[in-house]
């Protein structure tokens, strides 16, 4: 933690303190939360961004959309559009954010729409695309809406129960919000995680949740291939071939290390980065004909056809163990919601 983060730390304790009695307020229902009869299914974290949420919105798409009919609904991170919209054949990034826009693009079955306002975006969809589950992207924190069913995701090398609220730490809000999660998530494990290890991770979080809620682990599930809208390649031949990763997502250190040998060049932008012309002739001059790598959610927001090699490399989030009892938790709700609603 920098010193600026530390000399914040009153900040942290007021914004702590604002939040607090802002979900004590909607737990009592002195504020309003809206519910709705069919099933919806909010994902979301307590801390900001690179918990792999969009990944695992895709595994519950995988998951449903065999037996219902599905629509998520995002607020569209630093789209520069307004208002509800959904995805159709001429919709761009810029309009819906980069996360939506991929979902559409690989799920043209699910009714992909974006909201700030969530409770005018699901009343918008039941109306008009009548959907039997909805899926919430980044919903955690949005008290207006009382979704069915909770999923908070955390990071395993940043784990809420380490953190501080902002702007000491990463928290939107404090621990104890974890509470109203249905289901954690830690996400982004290393593939030998011990059962040690797993235990020792329950144990922490087990105080900050309720005491019927599952702690499930997950890690990064990497394709084995790379894609373009030329052609596609192996992953292993790519690893020993010399390219450029560029990648403009939260954290994006355990793409770099997958991929990576010791004479790639690195290119590192922010989080849902836009690239600028100037940007993607910069990068194409340091390629200089080689292969250029990049992440699935910073394919969609590059101009691909302006470069002769350009490759994105797809994830999935895979379960440690017990997937099939979190697919039942999540089947079994859907199910009963549906035969309630």
């Amino acid at each position: 933690m920098n010193l600026l983060r530390k000399i914040l730390f009153p900040f942290s304790l007021l914004y702590g303190l604002i939040t607090t009695i802002r979900n004590f307020l909607y737990d009592v229902q002195l504020k309003k939360s809206t519910s709705f009869s069919i099933p919806i299914i909010a994902v979301g974290n307590l801390s900001v961004g690179g918990t792999g949420k969009t990944p695992q919105i895709e595994y519950l798409i995988r998951l449903l959309s065999p037996h219902y009919k599905l629509a998520t609904l995002s607020r569209g991170y630093k789209r520069k559009t307004k208002g509800f919209l959904v995805a159709n054949s001429s919709t761009t990034p810029e309009m819906i954010g980069d996360e939506p826009f991929q979902i559409y693009k690989k799920f043209p079955q699910v009714t992909v729409a974006v909201e700030a306002n969530r409770t005018l975006g699901i009343e918008n969809l039941i109306n008009q695309y009548k959907p039997d589950v909805i899926l919430l992207d980044d919903a955690f924190q949005h008290r207006k809406v009382k979704a069915g069913f909770y999923i908070l995701l955390t990071a395993f090398d940043d784990l809420f129960v380490n953190d501080f609220v902002l702007p000491t730490g990463n928290l939107r809000e404090t621990k104890p919000g974890a509470k109203r999660a249905d289901v954690i998530i830690v996400t982004k494990c290393p593939n030998d995680l011990s059962d040690i290890v797993r235990q020792n991770y329950i144990e922490k979080i087990k105080p900050y949740s309720k005491k019927e809620t599952s702690v499930f682990f997950t890690t990064i599930g990497y394709d084995n291939k790379l894609y373009s809208n030329k052609d596609d390649i192996e992953v292993h031949q790519i690893k020993h071939t010399n390219k450029v990763l560029v990648a403009g997502i939260a954290k994006p250190e355990p793409f770099f290390r997958y991929l990576q040998n010791e004479n790639d060049e690195i290119m590192v932008f922010p989080d849902h980065h836009y690239f600028s012309e100037k940007e993607c002739v910069t990068i194409k001059n340091k390629a200089n004909n080689k292969p250029i790598v990049t992440t699935e959610k910073d394919y969609v927001r590059m101009p691909n056809n302006y470069f002769e090699k350009l490759y994105y490399l797809p994830i999935q989030s895979k379960f440690i163990s017990g997937g099939d009892n979190f697919d039942k938790l999540i089947v079994d709700y859907v199910g009963k919601s549906s035969r309630n609603g």
